[in-house]
């Protein structure tokens, strides 16, 4: 299964596409869709950038599914927000494409990959480097991407053995708070 991990961003949006074989990851491509070109008033302009780099992401690499990482409420609520406006236009690119999204947190993909949740970039940078043998790091954001991917990969695995054993457990749709909260 190809699948494409998105770590979204107003600047810097994040891509990383792995196959996924059983147990075996192969890297397939990673990058960043850059919105720097547009003046920072012109949102709307930014957000066109990241659904149409998205769609192309996709047209070119035909993934089978998407991991995108959720969105938490920062220190400062306008930077929240425009956040969250940047991964509404990266997650309706996705879907336009009728590619199945599965949300992962920052912690569920840091603790997947470097084996726990205050892993600094640096730390997810190397594990995504070994994991798929490359031969160098790769950038901070495409490697949070690839991390996704990554992570979907194990937790995907686990949830159709899961479904081949006919257990009643099932894969939430939806993110989990701290204190149990959910949306």
């Amino acid at each position: 299964m190809r699948i494409l991990g998105i770590d979204p961003g107003l600047r810097t949006t994040g891509f990383g596409i792995i196959e996924s074989e059983g147990a075996r990851l192969h890297y397939i491509a990673s990058g960043t869709i850059k919105t720097d070109a547009v003046d920072i008033g012109q949102l709307p302009a930014r957000l066109k950038i990241i659904f149409d780099g998205v769609r192309e992401v996709t047209a070119r690499y035909q993934p089978g599914c998407a991991a995108m990482e959720i969105v938490f409420v920062n220190v400062n609520p306008q930077s929240t927000l425009l956040l969250g406006q940047a991964r509404g236009a990266a997650l309706t690119a996705l879907v336009s494409t009728d590619l199945e999204v599965s949300e992962y947190t920052a912690l569920q993909m840091k603790k997947a990959i470097v084996g726990h949740g205050q892993a600094r970039k640096e730390q997810v940078q190397e594990m995504v480097m070994r994991l798929l043998k490359l031969p160098g790091l790769p950038g901070k954001d495409a490697a949070d991407a690839l991390g996704l991917a990554i992570c979907h990969a194990h937790a995907g695995a686990s949830f159709a053995a899961m479904a081949r054993g006919g257990t009643t457990l099932a894969r939430k749709s939806h993110a989990q708070y701290k204190r149990g909260r959910t949306y």
